[in-house]
C-alpha cells in the first residue's frame, strides 16, 4: 500500500515546504533582494555538491539554449524578488494568492508566444481572478495596493519562465538547466545589490535564526525539492504534478494563519475574493484533468 501511495506523499510533501517559502518572507529578517541573493547562492552549491553526487547532467551544449536559459534564470530571480517584496510590504497571504494567477498567465501566453490554440474557456476564468483580485483590493490602501502589483508581476514572470522552461526542458536535462538558472540568478542579484550600493559588509549581518531559515530556504526548499520533484515526475508523470500544485496557495495561507496569524490582519473581503480566485483554479485543473483523461482514452 504504501508503495503505491508514497510518490504521493512525497508531491504534497514538496508542495507543502513551497507553501513554506512565502511564510520564509517574514521569518527572514532581510530585504527581498538580499533573501533571492543567499537563497540562488546556497542552492546552487547544494545544486552543484547534489548533481555531481549523484552523476547527473549539468552542461548545455547548444549556445542557443545556454543564453536562453540564462535568460530564464533572470526571470526566476526577478520572479522571486518581486515575490518576496510583495511579501515584505503585506502578508504571505497576499503574495502567494496574487502568485496563484501563474497558469492563467499561461494560457494567453502560451498562443502569443508559441502559436498555440487559444482557449475562450481559460480566458472567462481568467476573468474570474481579476474579479478575485478586485475583491481582495477593494479595502487596500497604500502598501497593499503596492504589494499586489509587485505580486502580480511575479506572478507574470513565474509564468513566462514556465513556459520557456517547457520549451527548453525538450532540448536540455532540466537538471542542467536549473544549476544554469541558480547561477545566473546569483550573479544577476550581485548586480542589483552592487548598483544599490547594498553590496557590502552588512549583507552578512544576520540573526542565527535567518541564517537557518536562508539554509533551510536554499537547500530544503529549492534544492531537495528540486530533484525529488524530478524523481516523482518520472513516477507520476508532469500534469499529475502540475494539477497537485494548485494546492501551494492553500497550504500558504493555512501556515501563515498558524504561524504568522494573519487571519488577524486580514478583513473578510480577502477571504471571499481568495476563495473565488482558489475556485476558478480548481475548476481550471478539474478542466485540464477531464481533457487530459479524454485524450487519454
Amino acid at each position: 500500500m504504501f508503495q503505491k501511495y508514497k510518490y504521493h506523499l512525497a508531491l504534497h510533501l514538496i508542495i507543502f515546504i513551497w507553501g513554506f517559502t512565502g511564510i520564509l518572507g517574514k521569518l527572514i529578517h532581510l530585504s527581498s533582494e538580499q533573501i533571492v541573493w543567499y537563497r540562488c547562492f546556497i542552492a546552487l552549491v547544494s545544486m552543484l555538491i547534489a548533481l555531481k553526487l549523484f552523476r547527473l547532467p549539468i552542461r548545455i551544449s547548444s549556445k542557443k539554449h545556454f543564453w536562453m536559459t540564462l535568460g530564464v534564470g533572470v526571470l526566476v530571480a526577478i520572479h522571486w524578488w518581486t515575490f518576496y517584496q510583495s511579501i515584505y510590504l503585506s502578508t504571505a497571504s497576499l503574495g502567494i494568492l496574487c502568485l496563484s494567477t501563474v497558469t492563467l498567465h499561461v494560457t494567453w501566453l502560451e498562443p502569443l508566444i508559441f502559436g498555440k490554440k487559444f482557449s475562450w474557456t481559460e480566458f472567462l476564468m481568467g476573468l474570474l481572478v481579476v474579479i478575485g483580485i478586485y475583491i481582495v483590493s477593494d479595502d487596500f490602501e497604500g502598501n497593499e495596493f503596492q504589494a499586489m502589483i509587485w505580486g502580480l508581476i511575479s506572478a507574470l514572470c513565474a509564468a513566462l519562465f514556465s513556459v520557456f522552461n517547457a520549451q527548453l526542458a525538450k532540448n536540455i536535462p532540466s537538471t542542467a538547466m536549473s544549476i544554469h538558472e541558480m547561477g545566473i540568478g546569483f550573479l544577476f542579484l550581485t548586480a542589483v545589490l552592487f548598483l544599490q550600493d547594498k553590496l557590502d559588509a552588512s549583507i552578512f549581518e544576520m540573526t542565527f535564526s535567518d541564517v537557518m531559515w536562508l539554509l533551510f530556504l536554499g537547500i530544503v526548499c529549492t534544492c531537495i525539492s528540486f530533484i525529488v520533484t524530478i524523481e516523482v515526475m518520472k513516477k507520476l508523470g508532469a500534469f499529475t504534478v502540475a494539477l497537485s500544485i494548485n494546492l501551494e496557495p492553500v497550504y500558504t495561507i493555512i501556515l501563515a494563519v498558524i504561524i504568522l496569524k494573519e487571519h488577524t490582519l486580514l478583513g473578510y473581503k480577502f477571504y471571499i475574493g481568495a476563495t473565488v480566485i482558489l475556485l476558478v483554479l480548481l475548476v481550471n485543473a478539474l478542466i485540464k484533468r477531464r481533457k487530459q483523461v479524454s485524450f487519454i482514452e
